[in-house]
């Protein structure tokens, strides 16, 4: 974001590339409802032609991204999982292997293990809170290492800054689902990452309002490669969803900073109950990898995880409950509690849930916009059987 050079990230988001439109110098860059794109000269090539390729919406808000995590370049996409299908297949082919961190997202499981396994790359699933696991798990034929910090749903932390090295002593492609930190508290490209991945469906959108993916890449050859698969496949974001990222990105900071203060209260909150099991929040001192997420990031997030003393306790808890939504999807400005075992993760057979620690009994919370005190009172509320 050097379009004015602001000195502070807070001010960067609000004054990068999709500041104002230069045409017009509207403070809202204009919806570009266009499918295709008048040629003035059918020998120069120009910037826009056709809407999959390209759109001026879409370029300002990938402009945007970029700058958000000091990238060469960002794509939309219509998905978090059609830019997580982008990123992978784009350093991939058949016979080829994928080193991945064994505690994620539900829905990149299961593209690991029912979809690209069908076209011949393998993967192996290592726990990344130990960088040893992943180098023993490099393989001839590995291509990728593939991480998610704070994972979902534990929060489990990796050393993001060992796994570059890792990547890098092995000329293996590294990138990083960057979903639950959002570029404002976590830009792993600055730490060596190559490729930095959103479901921006999340706090990037921050509204519940807009389905969208984004991948971030920090060299131009990486960029050609992630933009080849884009243009190809097609699965490219909106005018609309474009212009509803943007307006989304520019409360970024105050959503974050505000959501992450009041997780941090619910957080000790939870600790101190008796009905509570195990709280997950990277931001308890007492969470492991708290340390090496302060050395590397510049906040702890807004997504927490806690188990309850039972099944029937959960279930009353999310019978009852008034201002929390139950809803799958998280990083909205309402708070969100979902139950991973039959939501995020229903795509994970059991037993393998059993082994990550996904239990019957855990519950995500997505920490809105809403008062910390409210929160409580509805979590303690609810909690007590009827």
């Amino acid at each position: 974001m050097d379009i004015h050079n602001p000195v502070n990230y807070d001010t960067s988001i609000l004054h990068g590339a999709a500041d104002r439109d230069e045409v017009t110098g509207a403070l809202s860059i204009p919806i570009y409802n266009a499918s295709t794109f008048h040629q003035k000269d059918i020998s120069v090539r120009q910037e826009f032609d056709y809407g999959r390729s390209g759109n001026p919406t879409r370029k300002a808000l990938e402009e945007t991204l970029a700058g958000l995590e000091s990238g060469h370049s960002a794509y939309a996409f219509s998905s978090g999982m059609s830019a997580i299908h982008a990123a992978i297949t784009a350093f991939v082919k058949a016979g080829d292997h994928i080193v991945v961190t064994r505690d994620i997202y539900g829905g990149s499981y299961r593209f690991l293990t029912g979809f690209l396994s069908k076209f011949g790359v393998t993967h192996t699933f290592v726990d990344t809170t130990d960088p040893k696991n992943a180098l023993a798990a490099i393989q001839p034929n590995t291509k990728i290492l593939f991480l998610e910090s704070p994972s979902n749903p534990l929060l489990k932390i990796t050393d993001i800054v060992a796994h570059v090295k890792i990547a890098k002593d092995h000329d293996l492609v590294s990138m990083i689902d960057n979903t639950f930190l959002s570029p404002y508290f976590l830009r792993p490209l600055e730490l060596g990452i190559d490729i930095s991945i959103h479901s921006a469906t999340k706090f990037l959108g921050g509204h519940s309002d807009l389905i969208a993916g984004a991948v971030i890449a920090k060299t131009k050859d990486l960029a050609s490669s992630v933009h080849y698969v884009q243009n190809t496949c097609g699965a490219v974001l909106s005018p609309q969803d474009s212009w509803l990222l943007l307006r989304g990105i520019k409360t970024l900071a105050a959503r974050m900073t505000h959501q992450q203060k009041t997780a941090l209260t619910v957080a000790a909150w939870l600790q101190k109950q008796s009905w509570v099991k195990s709280v997950f929040f990277p931001g308890l001192q007492t969470h492991p990898g708290h340390n090496i997420l302060t050395g590397q990031a510049h906040g702890f997030g807004c997504v927490l995880s806690f188990e309850t003393d039972t099944t029937e306790r959960l279930n009353t808890l999310v019978k009852n409950v008034k201002i929390l939504t139950v809803a799958v999807s998280l990083g909205g400005v309402e708070s969100i509690l979902s139950f991973p075992a039959k939501m995020s993760h229903a795509a994970m057979p059991a037993s393998t849930r059993a082994q990550l620690g996904i239990s019957d009994t855990l519950l995500r919370l997505s920490i809105g916009l809403e008062n910390a005190d409210d929160i409580i009172a509805d979590l303690d509320n609810s909690a007590k059987p009827s």
